[in-house]
């Protein structure tokens, strides 16, 4: 892929949240954290808003006087394809700072105080979120170059490995990467994250519900804890963070895997929706969890595009 470059049109901090930031000429990066100074510097995916230059001036021609740093973003940024990047791409700019995407813009629940000044906010629809690989200076005027890009049409997934001996370190998650690399290798997906966390009902709910709400992540795929042992809450925890289930995926797992071993029939995996996410439950070994993945991987690239919100009919040729 040929390197295709832009430049840094503004940079913005502010010390608070929720107001806008005020533009500078230069900034200071900071690997994991995001701008020194800035309210929004963490360790957290959101470190780092940008907007595109063409989209700031849209929103500029209705709303007399409007600043950059207005929307609260950080950078705003001209000649790069903003709206085809997904979550992965990387940007390089300055002194060797590296941004890697890690959401599409996000979900405001009320009203904000940007919002009221400027009329309309266009960062939760049109702005990107970065995380800061790579630490550095960056001014106004530097080139940026996009090093990276992960197509928007991408599957965006998370593999989340349940396991309280994995989490613990006394035996290696080999499922986890397995499910990635038939993930990766059969629906071309980007795995964003493969996570480990312990057989603890909150933690899970926790990680779902964060990859699950504004994130941009199209499917969450857990290995682990769907048996019948005391520490075996994945369903538990699934069943309290989605809002409408799709019992079909895992009565084809159980069916074709109850032909392997009768084990099957006790595992007590489910699969369900929360907002534009789908989640599935596996099972925890390798084996078993790849050969359910493998049922199910035709209808996952359907179900992902109708969440999206493909209108597509389900069954055009019947």
């Amino acid at each position: 892929m040929s390197i295709e470059c832009g430049q840094v049109v503004s940079l913005s901090t502010s010390r608070d949240k929720g107001v806008p930031k005020t533009p500078v000429g230069s900034v200071c990066l900071v690997a994991g954290m995001g701008i020194e100074g800035d309210a929004h510097a963490g360790g957290w995916h959101r470190q780092v808003s940008i907007l595109d230059e063409a989209d700031f001036e849209s929103a500029r021609a209705r709303v007399d006087d409007l600043a950059f740093g207005a929307f609260a973003e950080n950078m705003v940024t001209r000649g790069l394809p903003l709206g085809s990047m997904g979550i992965g791409s990387r940007l390089e700019m300055g002194d060797g700072v590296v941004l890697e995407i890690t959401q599409i813009g996000k979900e405001c629940h009320e009203p904000c105080r940007i919002g009221r000044i400027t009329g309309s906010c266009i960062l939760p629809s049109r702005g990107l979120f970065a995380r800061v690989v790579e630490g550095g200076q960056v001014a106004v005027g530097d080139e940026v170059r996009l090093v990276t890009l992960v197509e928007r049409s991408t599957v965006q997934a998370v593999v989340l490995t349940v396991s309280d001996r994995c989490h613990a370190g006394q035996t290696e998650d080999t499922a986890g990467p397995a499910v990635a690399g038939l993930l990766e290798r059969s629906l071309g997906a980007h795995v964003y994250r493969v996570q480990i966390v312990p057989d603890e009902r909150d933690v899970i709910e926790a990680r779902l519900g964060h990859y699950c709400d504004g994130h941009g992540i199209d499917l969450v795929v857990t290995v682990g804890g769907t048996g019948m042992s005391f520490r075996d809450v994945t369903p538990e925890a699934t069943l309290a963070v989605v809002e409408r289930l799709v019992p079909g995926l895992q009565e084809a797992m159980r069916r074709v895997s109850s032909g392997i071993t009768p084990h099957a029939m006790l595992s007590r995996g489910v699969s369900g929706i929360r907002r534009r996410t789908l989640v599935v439950n596996l099972p925890g070994s390798r084996r078993a969890a790849v050969e359910n993945l493998e049922v199910v991987l035709g209808a996952l690239p359907h179900a992902i595009d109708k969440l999206r919100g493909s209108t597509d009919d389900c069954a055009p040729n019947r």
